[in-house]
């Protein structure tokens, strides 16, 4: 509905402009009413200008109005306060969105054209050091629903997975299966003084030592057994907990397109050509028998150190480097998903994008940084998870609370807030816990079906389209109304990268729609009412269905 309003304004305009130096405005607000007393719609755009015409806003929204084509779906338009304008809809016209639904089915508020270009995103991004953490969950939940959303909303997408396979992490988990192959301990005498503690130390060491082979989803190697040969236990334990990871990921419905070795940076001499480009930008200089990149003319802080003094880079490098691949690669929109603990990585690796000279846009890449989530149950902080040693895993979750509220529960919050996530809540099967309630919505609708059936009814499309109008009812209006937004949450979730819009919005949706069923028997006499009763109920159930798939979350229809 607001994009048939926007149109009509869009046609009004030129009108309004004529004569005058004033432009077409690239933005027009259109604006659902608080009050229905003061219309259904509402725009500022005489406001907005009323100044570049010189010109008062009422009588900018007088020619507007007096501009506007006829519409068959606006009763009347009238002018309110300094110049607002506000849209009163004809009787029926907001109920054209359930046939619209029903027609597009599963491509309602959906683009799936691809036409607004290349997206990557990468998450995760975890070293193979360790089972997956609930912080690399909620980056899991929040990176995957913005690939869903993205895609949603027209880009093509592509996930992406890096990590470094030959650090001095790796060093540390090479080491510590080594020890335990040997037999020693993590209290032992002898055990590495950084090495990893976690009880699946102990099964990588077992693995190796059995000669297993293992297949992740980027590589695999069969283990040698031989204690002595490290860069083989090294190779052995990264594609072990490589396929660790993939497996939690899988549990939880994540996948990625591409996997890719910043150990392929050094090998491919994306380091080097990436140093070589910066020293001739002439952005870089030698201090302290270090190589130094100004990145304070970016807007940094202060300059950074590329190469070090005793040799080898610093981390800012190869990040600078890994993001040239992406630019290369065509991505429009770059966005990363990551920890709150990587602010700092922001203004440095723009600012050394920026030093290369060759075209990449200042804001670039995107960032969505999480912040840190606090495991509960019975009231008490949970901590520990024996399979890790010192954290709360992932698939501990997965386990505890399931995938749906596993997913919705990581990502209902926007990003950068703190999370708690309830085990005991996202377990419950009650009106409090918003995964049971949303879905339970999408599954009453099913139950309504089979009802109907067992009454000896048959549904009637046509008729229940053709009977839309008699929808006249504050709690129909309202679920109308609600439904009528999702395209443009989508759009708006895709613009400013926050799914959690997409789980809100459900939460108010299944809301609307409860109070809808409660209100209003849908199982009546009159064949044409019960007809548009259900017509809306299955429009509903659409949505949700739609609106639970770009969350990565089941729609069943029985609970």
């Amino acid at each position: 509905m607001k994009s048939q309003l926007l149109s009509l304004l869009r046609a009004a305009l030129p009108t309004v402009l004529a004569g005058s130096s004033a432009e077409l405005p690239s933005t027009i607000l259109v604006e659902a009413s608080k009050d229905t007393k003061n219309g259904d719609f509402a725009s500022n755009v005489a406001l907005t200008l009323a100044k570049p015409l010189g010109l008062p806003p009422r009588k900018v929204a007088e020619a507007i109005v007096a501009a506007l084509p006829a519409s068959p779906l606006v009763a009347k338009v009238e002018i309110a306060g300094p110049g607002f304008i506000n849209f009163f809809l004809a009787p029926g016209a907001l109920q054209a969105v359930v046939p619209e639904i029903l027609r597009l089915g599963a491509d309602y508020g959906i683009d799936r054209s691809g036409s607004r270009g290349k997206a990557m995103i990468e998450f995760v991004s975890a070293n193979p050091t360790g089972p997956l953490h609930v912080g690399h969950g909620r980056g899991a939940a929040v990176g995957d629903c913005l690939a869903r959303v993205l895609a949603a909303a027209g880009w093509q997408v592509s996930k992406e997975f890096y990590y470094n396979d030959a650090g001095n992490q790796i060093a540390n988990l090479a080491y510590s299966v080594q020890a335990r192959v040997r037999g020693i301990n993590p209290d032992d005498h002898g055990w590495p003084e950084d090495g990893y503690r976690g009880d699946y130390i102990a099964d990588v060491a077992k693995a190796y030592l059995a000669g297993e082979t293992v297949q992740a989803d980027d590589r695999a190697t069969t283990a040698k057994g031989d204690p002595q040969d490290l860069e083989a236990i090294r190779e052995f334990a990264v594609a072990y907990l490589r396929r660790e990871q993939d497996g939690d990921l899988r549990a939880f419905g994540v996948n990625f397109d591409v996997y890719y070795l910043e150990s392929s940076l050094y090998a491919d001499q994306k380091v080097e050509q990436t140093v070589a480009a910066l020293q001739a930008s002439g952005h870089t200089y030698e201090q302290d028998d270090a190589l130094w990149l100004r990145t304070t003319d970016f807007g940094d802080d202060k300059d950074r150190v590329m190469r070090k003094r005793e040799g080898g880079y610093t981390y800012f490098l190869p990040d600078v480097a890994y993001h040239v691949t992406k630019w290369q690669r065509g991505f429009v929109r770059a966005i990363n998903e990551q920890g709150a603990d990587h602010h700092g990585t922001i203004a440095r690796v723009r600012a050394g994008l920026q030093a290369l000279e060759v075209g990449i846009p200042k804001g670039w890449p995107e960032y969505v940084l999480h912040q840190m989530v606090t495991v509960m149950r019975g009231g008490e902080e949970v901590k520990l998870s024996k399979r890790a040693g010192s954290y709360v895993t992932l698939r501990d979750l997965i386990d505890e609370a399931g995938r749906d509220a596993t997913r919705y529960f990581l990502v209902a919050r926007k990003a950068d807030s703190q999370l708690v996530f309830d085990i005991d809540l996202a377990r419950s099967q009650s009106n409090d816990n918003p995964v049971y309630y949303i879905q339970y919505a999408h599954a009453r609708v099913a139950a309504v079906m089979r009802q109907l059936g067992e009454r000896g009814y048959a549904y009637d499309a046509a008729a229940g389209e053709a009977a839309l109008a008699q929808l006249v009812e504050p709690d129909a209006v309202a679920l109308v109304a609600a439904l009528g937004r999702f395209p443009e949450l989508v759009t708006t979730a895709a613009a400013n990268l926050e799914p959690h819009l997409v789980a809100q919005y459900l939460r108010d949706l299944a809301a609307a729609f409860h109070g809808y069923y409660h209100a209003l028997p849908f199982l009546v006499d009159d064949s044409a009412l019960r007809n548009a009763r259900i017509a809306l109920a299955l429009a509903t159930q659409q949505v949700l269905r739609n609106g639970l798939d770009l969350l990565g979350v089941h729609a069943p229809d029985k609970m």
